[in-house]
């Protein structure tokens, strides 16, 4: 009778020991599993694909970090092209200054006020002036919010008998906003100031 409690007890051992083995070896293999299907998941985010041409291309996203100088300079490029890009009609003036407008605070209206009451719309659409702008570069300290902008561009103004090139100088701040379709970068540009505004050479046309 003893030799069979003695069975009894053993076998009651190394079955306990073999659930503990199980649920053991069951845990690291969840755990492992986890891990992989989080690497997964992670590298899975990190990527995009685009469509061009009908064929599918797989790109890698950067962190949100890596892209703010990128994206701060970008938004600071399209506001100064809707502000600065005028052509001698109503409707494409007012359609360029409405995107700039979702792009900048009031210092920006401020600027347009001023314009439109000294009547400088009114005198390129009646004068026949188109005025464009090319942005040649653009600082941004990254290091401190919100981020300071100084940016460097050169206008040429087109009239029926001249051409001017202007150097154009401008700076100001950005705060962080929420992104829409009418402000995709996500910036807000405030304070913003003319620093340098000059004529660099006129040419006659004819």
């Amino acid at each position: 009778m003893f030799n069979k409690i003695k069975n009894i007890d053993t076998a009651f051992r190394q079955l306990r020991q073999t659930v503990v083995l199980v649920i053991i070896s069951s845990t690291l293999v969840l755990v492992i599993a986890l891990g992989f299907a989080y690497r997964l998941v992670s590298r899975t985010q990190d990527r995009i694909y685009v469509l061009a041409d009908g064929k599918a291309f797989q790109v890698f996203a950067s962190s949100t970090r890596d892209n703010i100088p990128v994206e701060a300079r970008e938004h600071i490029r399209s506001f100064h092209r809707y502000f600065f890009t005028l052509d001698p009609d109503e409707k494409a003036i007012k359609y360029n200054l409405q995107h700039a407008l979702y792009l900048a605070d009031v210092s920006a209206k401020r600027a347009y006020d001023d314009l439109q009451e000294n009547g400088f719309y009114a005198s390129l659409i009646s004068g026949n002036v188109n005025q464009t702008i090319r942005v040649d570069s653009v600082q941004v300290d990254v290091e401190e919010y919100p981020y300071r902008f100084r940016c460097f561009s050169n206008q040429q103004i087109i009239r029926p008998r001249s051409i001017t090139h202007r150097e154009l100088v401008t700076e100001g701040y950005l705060r962080r906003v929420s992104r829409s379709d009418n402000n995709p970068h996500g910036f807000l540009i405030e304070r913003w100031r003319t620093v340098r505004n000059r004529d660099l050479s006129t040419q006659n046309r004819y």
